[in-house]
């Protein structure tokens, strides 16, 4: 059974699953945030295709460690995929993984059209990444 790593943005999610024994955390794809029941139809077909058991939803606290909008929206959409697909979902600090995805990039010389395509699903996989770390 796998885990799910999701970046929530407003406009994509980053979507990183891990492997089999949860040690690596890889980017499967970024998808497009059309509507509510979209987003979810497209987050159910890859739990089935992978087989996922928990969903890891980056939670992006302020840097106060308060909870501001996006928080509270992060905190809704979390209820929304427990209620629907009825996994364990967990919400995982996320402070600084798309500052840290970004500068991996920069540092791979990735060049900023590419980055914009791929920086959510490499937050993605750092949010994943950091947790199962966490866990073993």
């Amino acid at each position: 059974m796998r885990k799910m790593g999701l970046d929530l943005g407003t406009k994509t999610i980053g979507v990183a699953i891990s492997d089999e024994l949860g040690w690596t955390a890889q980017g499967i794809e970024t998808v497009k945030r059309v509507s509510l029941e979209k987003d979810l139809e497209r987050l159910e077909q890859l739990i089935k295709e992978y087989d996922v058991s928990e969903i890891i939803v980056g939670y992006p606290k302020n840097m106060n460690g308060t909870i501001g909008e996006r928080g509270q929206a992060t905190e809704q959409f979390a209820e929304h995929l427990s209620s629907r697909f009825q996994l364990p979902v967990h919400l995982w600090d996320e402070r600084l993984t798309t500052v840290a995805a970004n500068k991996m990039l920069l540092d791979a010389d990735v060049s900023r059209k590419k980055r914009k395509k791929v920086i959510d699903k490499l937050a993605a996989v750092i949010i994943l990444q950091s947790y199962l770390d966490y866990h073993s």
